[in-house]
C-alpha cells in the first residue's frame, strides 16, 4: 500500500510519555508516514519528555501562556492544528488521554473528516465535575472518535453503556506500561544517598480539583505524617502552575525532611518511584506506574476513573481531608502486613504491548481505506 500519514498529537507530560511508544513503533514502520504535533500545553514539562525519549516534533505550535484557561487553549488549540492538517492531509490522527490537547484534536479531526482514534479510551468516574475539565474531554472525544483504544476491559464496559459499538473498541492495554518497561531499566534513583533508616513519601498533586482548599488540607496531611514520623521523608515535585506551587512553598517550605523540588525529568522520577515506600497522588499516572513497580498509592482524591488498581488492592482512595491522610498514612508505615499486601508488583493496566497493539490495528485499517 502506499505510505499513510499518521498524525501524533501531544501537548502534556502525560500524553508525550504515553504516546512514546507508540510514536516509535509508527517510526519503525515503512507503510507509516508519522508526524507529530506538540501543542504545548505543558512547555517545560512536555519538553522534558521529548528529551528523555528522543522524541522529534515535526510541528510545534508552542502555545502554552501564563494562567491559561481552557476555553482560550482549545481556541488557540483548535486555531493552531487547522493549518497543520490541512498541510499535512492526515489519513488517521491519534491523540491519547482527556486534556484540552485531546479534545481539540478531536473536534479538528471531526472538521477535516479525517478518522480520530483515542487512546486511553474509555475512562469515567460518571461525575461530569469531577474531574474537571477531563471527564468532560474524554466524554466529547469519544462522541467524536472512530476508534477507541481502550486500556481495560472495564474501560470498554464503560464505552458500551454509553453505546459505543463493540467493533469500534479496542482493548490493547494502557501504553504507560510500555514506557515504563523501557525507562525503568535505565532509570536513577533521585537521591542514592537517602538515609536507610529514612522511608521515602512520594507526594505530587496537580489537578485542578485539588486546588485551593483541598490542596491545603493536603499539606495539613502531609505536615501531620512528618510530625508523628520522625523515619519519614517526603519527596515533593512541585508543579509549576503557580496555583499549585504558592501555596504549596507557603505551606511546606521549610518543613524538616520536606524536600520540594522542581518537577523530575521521567527516568529520574521513575528512580525515585521505584525507591518509596508509598505515594500519595492525585496523579492518574502515578496510579498505573507505582502498581508495576510495587509501590503503594493512596490517591487524593474522591474519585477515580482507574478503579483497577483500587480493586487490585494496591490503591486506596483516601480524598483530601488532613485526619484521612494521615491516618491512611499512618497505616501503611506502621502496619508492615499491609503494606506487604498493597507491595504486590501488578500490571492491571496492561502488559506492555499496547502500542504494539495499536500499530498493528493502524496497519490493517488503512490498508483497508
Amino acid at each position: 500500500m502506499r505510505q499513510k500519514t499518521v498524525v501524533v498529537c501531544i501537548g502534556t507530560r502525560p500524553e508525550a510519555i504515553k504516546m512514546a511508544p507508540v510514536i516509535r513503533r509508527l517510526e519503525g514502520c515503512d507503510w507509516a508516514r508519522t508526524v507529530t504535533v506538540a501543542t504545548g500545553q505543558h512547555r517545560k514539562l512536555l519538553d522534558q519528555v521529548l528529551d528523555a525519549f528522543d522524541l522529534r516534533v515535526e510541528f510545534d505550535l508552542n502555545l502554552m501562556r501564563e494562567e491559561q484557561n481552557p476555553v482560550v487553549l482549545a481556541s488557540r488549540v483548535l486555531s493552531g492544528l487547522e493549518p497543520v492538517f490541512r498541510k499535512v492531509a492526515p489519513d488517521f490522527v491519534l491523540a491519547q488521554g482527556d486534556t484540552t490537547t485531546l479534545l481539540a484534536t478531536a473536534i479538528t479531526s471531526y472538521y477535516q473528516r479525517v478518522p480520530f482514534g483515542h487512546v486511553e479510551a474509555g475512562l469515567r468516574t460518571f461525575d461530569f465535575y469531577a474531574p474537571f475539565p477531563e471527564e468532560g474531554n474524554r466524554v466529547v472525544a469519544t462522541g467524536l472518535a472512530a476508534v477507541h483504544f481502550a486500556p481495560t476491559e472495564q474501560a470498554r464496559a464503560n464505552l458500551l453503556k454509553e453505546n459505543v459499538p463493540d467493533e469500534r473498541i479496542q482493548v490493547v492495554g494502557n501504553t504507560v506500561v510500555d514506557a515504563l518497561d523501557g525507562v525503568s531499566r535505565r532509570a536513577e534513583r533521585f537521591d542514592p544517598e537517602l538515609d536507610s533508616d529514612r522511608r521515602l513519601v512520594v507526594v505530587t498533586v496537580h489537578r485542578r480539583e485539588s486546588l485551593a482548599s483541598p490542596l491545603r488540607r493536603i499539606c495539613q496531611g502531609i505536615r501531620a505524617i512528618v510530625r508523628r514520623f520522625p523515619e519519614v521523608e517526603i519527596l515533593w515535585p512541585v508543579h509549576p502552575n503557580p496555583q499549585v506551587s504558592t501555596p504549596v512553598r507557603e505551606l511546606m517550605g521549610g518543613v524538616p525532611r520536606v524536600r520540594l523540588v522542581p518537577p523530575l525529568p521521567y527516568p529520574e522520577f521513575i528512580g525515585a518511584l521505584a525507591h518509596a515506600h508509598l505515594a500519595l497522588t492525585d496523579s492518574g499516572g502515578i496510579q498505573e506506574e507505582a502498581p508495576v513497580l510495587g509501590v503503594p498509592v493512596l490517591v487524593l482524591r474522591d474519585k477515580t476513573e482507574r478503579p483497577e488498581a483500587v480493586e487490585a488492592g494496591v490503591a486506596r482512595l483516601v480524598g483530601t481531608s488532613p485526619e484521612e491522610i494521615e491516618r491512611q498514612t499512618a497505616a501503611l508505615l506502621e502496619n508492615p502486613s499491609l503494606h506487604r499486601q498493597m507491595s504486590v508488583r501488578c500490571s492491571p493496566f496492561g502488559d506492555g504491548h499496547a502500542a504494539e497493539r495499536i500499530v498493528a490495528w493502524l496497519q490493517e485499517a488503512l490498508e483497508r481505506k
